[in-house]
């Protein structure tokens, strides 16, 4: 357990371990893998849930389930790649626990925001804004482009009445522009002349149902964003970066050990 402890928080890694405890890195391994984390009792309660996924190269990861009330996280699942299944299971087994699950908030996939009855779920705003900056970028030349941007980086400071009033005027000015349609030399066709913008718009007007939950369920303090489950994940990046090069059951052991789940 010290050896665990010097490793795991004093970031030690194995030769240095080795040179304090003046025995073979070998010797430090063995150790370490005898070692197991212990899982604390979670008891059954009302929590706002904030699910996500993260990678280490690309198939393995790990989805969890955190309370955003506590900064407890209450389940994990080791997987290979994320998918709709793995979200509905797990909010499933935590009401099989006795959970009470009065929110959940997650990124935008598709499916998953509308796959939970009689649940509130706050898509989250910064997933929101990533997904427009992709289809127009970081910076956007059109005047069409840049209102639009405008009016997405009001989205953590502007309630539901005002952020839709102005998605609807943004898009009474721009229609016509949006309907424009260019010709294909080649093929004859004709296809729309801005794609990405209409496409960052559509993303808009689809998610919006699920963009201001936290607005019409004020009382139940929902975050509006995943945020500090992506900053979680980034602490547990963070250590192993002491420790590069672990076999998938020594990540295993280390991520059991960080997230407590």
């Amino acid at each position: 357990e010290h050896i665990w402890e010097a490793y795991f928080h004093g970031k030690q890694t194995y030769e240095q371990l080795s040179l304090a405890y003046n025995c073979s890195t070998k010797t430090i391994q063995r150790k370490l893998d005898l070692y197991r984390p212990a899982k604390p009792a979670i008891a059954p309660r009302e929590v706002v849930i904030l699910m996500d996924t993260v990678y280490w190269g690309r198939d393995f990861g790990v989805t969890v389930f955190r309370d955003s009330l506590s900064k407890q996280n209450l389940l994990k699942r080791y997987v290979n790649y994320e998918t709709n299944r793995v979200y509905r299971e797990g909010i499933n087994e935590l009401i099989d626990q006795g959970f009470t699950i009065k929110a959940i908030v997650c990124d935008g996939r598709r499916g998953l925001l509308n796959s939970f009855k009689n649940i509130p779920v706050q898509m989250c705003q910064f997933h929101q804004v990533a997904i427009v900056r992709r289809y127009i970028t970081k910076r956007p030349k059109m005047p069409a482009s840049i209102e639009l941007q405008e009016l997405v980086n009001l989205l953590k400071c502007t309630d539901k009445e005002s952020f839709e009033g102005g998605l609807s005027q943004w898009f009474c000015t721009w229609e016509g522009f949006l309907n424009e349609r260019s010709i294909n030399p080649i093929t004859g066709k004709s296809t729309f002349t801005h794609r990405r913008l209409r496409s960052a718009y559509r993303s808009l007007k689809t998610n919006l149902n699920w963009l201001f939950t936290w607005y019409n369920y004020f009382d139940l303090n929902i975050p509006t964003t995943t945020n500090a489950l992506e900053g979680h994940f980034a602490d547990l990046k963070n250590k192993m970066r002491n420790h590069n090069g672990l076999s998938k059951a020594r990540k295993r052991k280390f991520i059991d050990e960080f997230f407590k789940a």
